[in-house]
């Protein structure tokens, strides 16, 4: 059974950091490229950033210098440190799973990321 789990949200004031962990199974990690969505009320779901079976990463502009996306093979997980969090950062945060032969050059397009976590909520307030 294929799984994707979020966890690390939460609460955290502007300027703050938060950590976010996928866990994953149910398929070969290796072959997979992982990406973090996140999606607001009446929006649609926004890719942040990306990071492929090579390493290579992806960012939004919104994001870029603030978050850091990464990946563990040995342990099928995959991490996106937020830094500096802006209240526009609010959302349910999603990780997902494509088969980097689907996703290519599509890093931050839902369309080719067919696994989903249920999503994990990251508020940033004061």
């Amino acid at each position: 059974e294929v799984q994707v789990v979020e966890s690390g949200g939460g609460l955290v004031q502007p300027g703050g950091s938060l950590r976010l962990s996928c866990e994953a199974s149910g398929f070969d990690f290796d072959d997979y490229d992982i990406a973090w969505f996140r999606q607001t009320p009446g929006q649609d779901r926004e890719g942040v950033a990306a990071v492929d079976v090579d390493g290579s990463t992806t960012y939004a502009v919104s994001v870029e210098g603030r978050f850091n996306v990464s990946r563990d093979g040995r342990i099928k997980r995959a991490y996106l440190q937020m830094n500096n969090l802006k209240p526009a950062d609010s959302g349910l945060y999603f990780c997902a799973a494509g088969a980097t032969w689907e996703v290519r050059g599509a890093k931050l397009t839902a369309h080719f990321y067919r696994n989903w976590g249920q999503g994990i909520q990251v508020t940033v307030s004061s």
